[in-house]
């Protein structure tokens, strides 16, 4: 029995009283900006916090004159803040001594611990726990920037066990916390050294010489037997169907969704990241093996028309803001055209400038591409599939270790903090 078991036995025999957020948090307060007179404040935005190593790092210098309309909130030490913007990215950072005093966005949920009940530490352990992350998956508003109320954060359920049984549990998550750390740390001096200047040269010039190399590879000028069409006159686009967030699910049918195309996948794919309910397979649209799923809509017109070859062995679903399209090419080729310079400067004459950058199948079917027999283009996808494998060896290592860590978090992190609801 671990000292964690024990405690519980001994002081929490019956199971573990839950509340809600709200009942052991109060709420923070707003600056009153016509008081401060020329008072400078560190503004930590949405930005500020980091996703993976929940610190607040950038922040900018405000004062009454300059401040966004969203800098209302004064933090404190040991405030805890939840991005409710995007929740499902499960930005949160507890507040240190040296922002004591500074400016949140109205973007957070600000929560002050009553310590004499949760502990500041538990709170934000239980904030980054994968119930939480349901909780608000379920509970978010749907839209371009979901987003989740506070009222609805504060009124989330968690254990409270006694203090001794949390000052434990801290005591355990901060070690895996503070390895992480020593990682990040470790990582961090390596990149910040003279190897760091090294490795980044080193990258950096293979970074360019395999985007020289390819873009030289796929130019064809003057090449016989290369012709240059319109992706339309050889290949089709299949436009997917749409499917929510609410739809995706751990298991179920396999699915391509738009934004994992530039945030996820590389070149090509086997397997996919998401999947989403059986029920819906009559009203989806599919990807076939050897198909190019092509992301339509994106924030960056760099990120639109990125592409990546499914190589499954079977169909899958694709979100309707992406296109599957179809030819007798090979489709790996396929995927490396489009990250060529040439692709991205016709690309650009058709994607529209709004807020969410998008291009039609029509355009795609514009743009014209050299199509070389098949077997140069499978000669092309060996050649440029061995540059990007030494591209990423070099970037490997310690990051896989730090990545492997922070499972290892999350799992005894969840584990340690499920609890026996004793009401």
């Amino acid at each position: 029995m671990s000292r964690i078991d024990e405690l519980i036995a001994e002081l929490a025999p019956k199971g573990v009283e839950f509340k809600p957020v709200g009942e052991v948090t109060a709420r923070g307060s707003n600056i009153k900006w016509a008081n401060v007179g020329d008072d400078e404040f560190q503004y930590i935005d949405l930005s500020s916090v980091d996703r993976v190593t929940r610190r607040i790092g950038e922040t900018a210098s405000i004062t009454a004159g300059n401040a966004p309309s969203r800098a209302q909130q004064i933090v404190h030490t040991g405030d805890v803040i939840f991005a409710t913007t995007r929740p499902a990215q499960m930005r949160w950072a507890v507040i240190p001594a040296d922002h004591d005093g500074q400016v949140a966005s109205t973007g957070y949920c600000v929560l002050r611990p009553d310590t004499s009940v949760v502990l500041t530490n538990f709170l934000a352990h239980l904030l980054g726990a994968d119930a939480f992350r349901q909780y608000v998956e379920a509970n978010q508003v749907a839209g371009n920037y979901p987003s989740i109320p506070d009222n609805l954060v504060r009124a989330y359920r968690i254990p409270v066990p006694p203090l001794e049984v949390q000052r434990e549990i801290v005591r355990v998550l901060d070690q895996f916390t503070q390895l992480e750390a020593e990682l990040e740390a470790e990582l961090e001096a390596e990149l910040e050294a003279e190897l760091e200047a090294e490795l980044e040269a080193e990258l950096e010039a293979r970074r360019r010489q395999y985007g020289h190399y390819r873009d030289q590879l796929l130019a064809f000028r003057e090449v016989k037997g290369v012709r240059w069409i319109p992706m339309g006159e050889f290949g089709e686009f299949v436009r997917g169907r749409r499917f929510t967030k609410d739809d995706m699910t751990s298991e179920g049918i396999p699915s391509i969704h738009y934004g994992e195309i530039y945030t996820h996948y590389g070149i090509s794919a086997t397997e996919t990241l998401s999947h989403v309910r059986s029920d819906l397979s009559g009203r989806l649209r599919y990807a076939k093996p050897g198909d190019v799923v092509i992301a339509c809509v994106g924030e960056t017109v760099e990120d639109v028309a990125k592409g990546v070859a499914w190589l499954g062995d079977s169909e899958v679903a694709i979100h309707d803001d992406s296109f599957a399209f179809r030819s007798d090419e090979d489709p790996v080729y396929i995927s490396y055209v489009l990250q060529t310079a040439a692709f991205h400067a016709q690309k650009e004459k058709y994607v529209s400038r709004a807020k969410v950058k998008r291009i039609g199948g029509k355009d795609l079917g514009k743009i014209v591409v050299p199509i070389p027999p098949i077997e140069d283009q499978r000669r092309i996808v060996t050649v440029l599939s061995k540059f990007d494998a030494l591209v990423n060896d070099l970037s490997a290592g310690l990051p896989a270790e730090l990545a492997a860590r922070r499972k290892q978090y999350e799992y005894y992190r969840d584990k340690l903090l499920t609890f026996e609801d004793a009401s």
